[in-house]
């Protein structure tokens, strides 16, 4: 299973967290400001901190739950009737029976089959969506119906649902027929997208350390003022894309609706999860906002040669609030098609220590 995910933190991970070691006490509170995929969250509480990760979109919220505070598989202690009912595998580990449940139910044709599969019927397109193969499609409706079922009806609890939704994503991501992001679909299906969905199990974290850790949801210059740390560590959006339209499926997954998938491209309305950090005249405002009313001294902020400031201008503007110090990076960057960039890309940890 991977994260398909535009500037995930994965290939300079040890960098991070090595910088963050030297500037945060060990065993203190690291702010992850715009977790996503929680790889740096999950890095941090292998490093023995104490995490409080924030971040707007409902996915990004759900694998942050499953990171920091699972140690093992839940025991999905209230699922026997579906686990009697849907698994062939009789005795032994809850959480596997509740995915051999789910892969074995039978396909329906719900939201996920019209809106974003070739033998759909979408309500707001003049032809059929490829996002998934017809087969595939229908299996994620009956997965994501009955997982939506148990929680509601209280066969899973709260940590068991964040888990399975996670599972659900991951086995989506794995399977979809996208070059990179979910902003649109690709004309033909490709070899993984012919590939059965399957839910694999997640790896846990068996580190003793799943206690005290905080998620929120929410805009990171709203919930700022709400949030302490020894060190705030910001991997903001670097350009014009917005992840909620480029994430919409991933979305829809995570909060369980059907809302109109509009145009072409099947999008859902997502001017709710709009991020200032993708607009030239916004993003100087919000990054203001976090380091003026966050109680935290100390703001360690990944950035980008591709970003919509220069780097330049951000050392003037991020001058304002205290000494900056820059850390340059190189790695190869994420192209979701065959794209002119050059492969190499710069990238920045810049350490500011608000005085």
């Amino acid at each position: 299973m991977g994260h398909r995910y535009i500037g995930s933190k994965t290939k300079i991970l040890e960098q991070v967290i090595s910088k963050i070691k030297k500037i945060a006490p060990p065993g203190g509170r690291i702010i992850d400001l715009m977790s996503g995929t929680a790889s740096v969250s999950v890095a941090l509480r292998k490093s023995g901190y104490k995490v409080t990760a924030v971040d707007i979109m409902t996915y990004s919220y759900h694998h942050a739950r499953v990171g920091l505070l699972l140690k093992k598989a839940p025991a999905f202690r209230n699922a026997k009737i579906f686990i009697e009912k849907y698994s062939s595998k009789k005795g032994g580990n809850t959480y596997v029976q509740v995915l051999d449940g789910l892969n074995s139910l039978t396909p329906v044709k719900d939201y996920f089959f019209r809106e974003f599969s070739v033998e759909g019927n979408p309500s707001d397109a003049t032809k059929p969506r490829n996002y998934f193969s017809p087969g595939n499609a229908q299996k994620i409706d009956s997965i994501r119906l009955w997982i939506k079922k148990m929680h509601k009806e209280g066969s899973i609890n709260d940590l068991e649902h964040s888990l399975l939704l996670h599972d659900l994503i991951m086995a989506v991501n794995d399977i979809a027929n996208i070059s990179g992001t979910y902003g649109h679909y690709l004309s033909q299906l490709i070899g993984r997208a012919k590939d059965p969905i399957e839910l694999k199990q997640t790896i846990f974290n068996d580190d003793k350390n799943s206690e005290g850790h905080t998620i929120l949801q929410g805009y990171a210059e709203e919930l700022a003022p709400s949030i302490s740390g020894d060190l705030c560590y910001i991997d903001p959006p670097y350009m014009k894309r917005q992840y909620a339209a480029n994430y919409h499926i991933l979305e829809t997954l995570a909060r369980e609706d059907n809302p109109t998938a509009i145009g072409e491209s099947g999008l859902r309305p997502w001017r709710d999860q709009y991020s200032n950090f993708c607009t030239k005249t916004k993003i100087r405002q919000a990054f203001q906002r976090i380091f003026t009313t966050m109680n935290c001294k100390d703001f360690l902020i990944s950035y980008s040669e591709d970003g919509l400031l220069k780097i330049s201008e951000l050392k003037s503007f991020f001058s304002k609030f205290g000494s900056v110090k820059f850390t340059t990076l190189k790695h190869n960057r994420f192209r979701s098609n065959k794209s002119n960039l050059n492969k190499q890309l710069t990238e920045y940890l810049i350490h500011l220590h608000v005085t």
